[in-house]
């Protein structure tokens, strides 16, 4: 019979899927306190089980005695009926009881023996909080914690005076747990949410406020993980810290909705010019870069957006002396070296055209990798946004990376559904530029506009870059380069447009232009001011004269 047999151990459940809810019992029985999955045992038939048949397997032996580890005097555990037993197998554990709200009788047990992820159940813990059975409803306050220990500590702060419950199964069923007893919590003027200061418990305590009427759920903020380590790592200080989280926890307010008071002293701190581009026209028009923010390049294939790329990057180690993470999904580390090499040197050692030497590239890379702060990526073909995603933040919080350049953004894109994945990626990418504080600089594939393609110097517009919906809504500047490369003048080749697409801080630089003209002799893309028109037509005469001491891109 289910009243004589003893608890064996726990199990996945059929029903619900769980790993181990599901207690077996020496009889045979067993029953799943995730989803009341109920199987009979020997001669308990077939009949689903009944609330009275499981109260015979309560631990009835329990003592109550301090938990010195935890600094819980006896005094508390016995407000809280928390005991201290031995199973039969020798295993001491602790056991939290579980009261019926309304009837005041024993539904179920919380076993913690001393390994926590061994905790088991007996009989129904989901029914109620613990410790709710000790308040009447209709109070001041309440604080609601995310573990019995956790509750205890608090309460024991207060001289076990004031209302303090916890919920039975931790963070995650911890709104499911709070909406079964709604009424009852709705009745006191405040609801204070005690959780575990990590993600999940304070996620859990922003999905739990959110139940309430606005105004009457708080979010109590603590130095340490929990109330508990405040109590017994701050001794009589953490006595006052605990009282004082109560009485100074905020109002719950869904993310998003702020008021002047929360950014009231970044309101009153004017802006300041951003971090400076490799060329002061770009600076100009944006105010330099934010943190934050997201810069988008198009250009046509072979057009020189990587080159541009690599000079701004060579910028940033060189002059601004900040650590850079390049992530050049179509290009190997070792070319990279080479143009970056190249850029400080105003050698094109990434081209055997014999103008320099083997020596000067030696020199180049040691000077280079002398230089702290360059990151590369190796992709060995893996281009997939999570894995760069992963890379990325590990950069930033590892080695305090904040700029990041990503050549191309397409490569990561899934080609049967690509607009779809590039709004995906956009997102969570402005996403982690906001809550790491870093810039992004990425390049877009163009799709092929109507008229002049971009290789013939086609004008870029927004439209044209792949998922462009997507990278207009995200990105905070917009930027075509074009060139046309298959000008029959083969001075113009070499001379770029940089246009700025789209301004979103000011809209005052859309539509501007700068002219870059690559120089052989530095291997730098220059600004480049156009001569007027008789000037050109003079210099026509000596362009082929000229051609050959300048490459294109």
């Amino acid at each position: 019979m289910a009243e004589d047999s003893d608890f064996v151990g726990k199990e996945p459940c059929p029903a619900c899927g769980s790993r181990n809810n599901l207690a077996r019992y020496s009889d045979g029985h067993a029953f799943c306190f995730g989803c009341d999955h109920y199987e009979p045992g020997e001669g308990t038939g077939t009949s689903p089980r009944t609330r009275t048949s499981m109260s015979h397997n309560f631990i009835q032996d329990g003592v109550y005695q301090a938990l010195p580890v935890r600094k819980i005097s006896e005094e508390t555990c016995r407000k809280f009926g928390y005991t201290v037993a031995t199973l039969s197998d020798g295993r001491k554990v602790q056991v939290a009881p579980i009261y019926d709200p309304e009837t005041r009788e024993l539904i179920g047990q919380k076993v913690r023996p001393k390994e926590k992820d061994e905790t088991f159940a007996i009989g129904k813990v989901t029914g109620a909080l613990f410790g709710q059975n000790l308040w009447a409803q209709g109070g001041r306050k309440i604080v609601i914690t995310e573990g019995e220990i956790d509750c205890m500590s608090v309460s024991q702060a207060q001289g076990n005076k004031y209302p303090v419950v916890s919920v039975p199964n931790g963070a995650a069923g911890a709104a499911k747990a709070v909406a079964k007893q709604l009424d009852w919590l709705s009745s006191f003027e405040e609801v204070i949410f005690m959780f575990d200061m990590d993600k999940p418990g304070q996620d859990a305590a922003a999905e739990c406020a959110g139940l309430f009427d606005p105004g009457k759920a708080k979010i109590a903020s603590l130095p340490r993980k929990d109330a508990n380590e405040v109590l017994v790592l701050d001794g009589s200080d953490g006595v006052r810290t605990l009282i004082n989280a109560v009485f100074n926890a905020k109002p719950y307010s869904p993310d998003g909705l702020i008021t002047i008071n929360d950014i009231y002293d970044q309101a009153i701190t004017p802006p300041v010019l951003g971090i400076a581009w490799a060329w002061d026209i770009m600076t100009a028009w944006t105010y330099g870069r934010r943190p934050g923010e997201c810069y988008g390049f198009g250009a046509g294939t072979g057009v020189g957006k990587s080159d541009l790329f690599t000079q701004q990057v060579e910028y940033d180690l060189n002059t601004l002396h900040v650590p850079v993470g390049m992530f050049m999904l179509e290009q190997n580390p070792v070319e990279t070296v080479w143009r970056l090499a190249g850029k400080m040197e105003g050698k094109s050692f990434h081209v055997p055209d014999g103008t320099w030497t083997n020596e000067e590239l030696v020199a180049a890379v040691d000077k280079l990798r002398a230089i702290p702060g360059l990151h590369l990526y190796q992709s060995f073909g893996r281009n997939d946004w999570a894995l760069i995603k992963s890379r990325i933040r590990y950069l930033a919080v590892a080695h305090g990376v904040r700029h990041i350049y990503l050549d191309h953004l397409t490569a990561l894109a899934d080609p049967a559904k690509e607009r779809e994945t590039l709004e995906i990626i956009m997102e969570e990418m402005a996403s982690m530029a906001n809550e790491l504080g870093l810039i992004f600089h990425y390049v877009s594939h163009l799709s092929t506009p109507e008229g002049k393609s971009h290789e013939e110097g086609g004008r870029v517009l927004s439209k044209h870059f792949k998922g462009s919906r997507a990278i207009a809504f995200w990105t905070h500047y917009m930027f075509g380069l074009e060139r046309d490369k298959l000008a029959d003048d083969p001075v113009q080749r070499t001379i770029a447009t940089l246009r700025c697409i789209k301004d979103r801080m000011t809209g005052r630089a859309d539509g501007e232009t700068m002219l870059l003209r690559y120089d052989r002799a530095t291997c730098r893309l220059v600004p480049y001011v156009a001569p007027p028109p008789q000037e050109a037509f003079a210099a026509s005469f000596t362009a082929e004269d000229d051609a050959d001491d300048e490459a294109p891109f």
